[in-house]
């Protein structure tokens, strides 16, 4: 039996109006898959803050970067099922909590 977490996922997103901005990013576990996506954010935060050193965000911070894409998904690969499973953008923000949380905790 595979480990669940390393389920291969695929993050789809358009990051405007525009289809010409759809694009994927790929990774080998849902946790891999929530750290593209904060450090997506954070590159975008270093965008817009060139000058600051350190840069810090809330959990409402990112809700609002990942509510503020024109769409964002994610297809989660199921051993049991042999398929990708889709999830929608709710899913992508409490899993990317849970990830964070887990981060701010430290390792046990």
């Amino acid at each position: 039996m595979a480990n669940t977490n390393s389920r291969h996922t695929i993050i789809l997103m358009q990051t405007s109006p525009s289809r010409a901005t759809r694009t994927f990013m790929d990774y080998e576990s849902i946790s891999q898959a929530m750290d593209g996506i904060c450090g997506l954010y954070e590159r975008k935060l270093k965008e817009i803050n060139p000058a600051l050193r350190n840069i810090t965000y809330d959990i409402a911070d990112l809700y609002n970067f990942i509510d503020g894409l024109a769409d964002m998904s994610a297809l989660v690969y199921d051993h049991s099922r042999q398929a990708y499973l889709p999830y929608d953008r709710q899913w992508i923000k409490q899993k990317t909590f849970h990830h964070l949380k887990r981060l701010a905790n430290g390792p046990r």
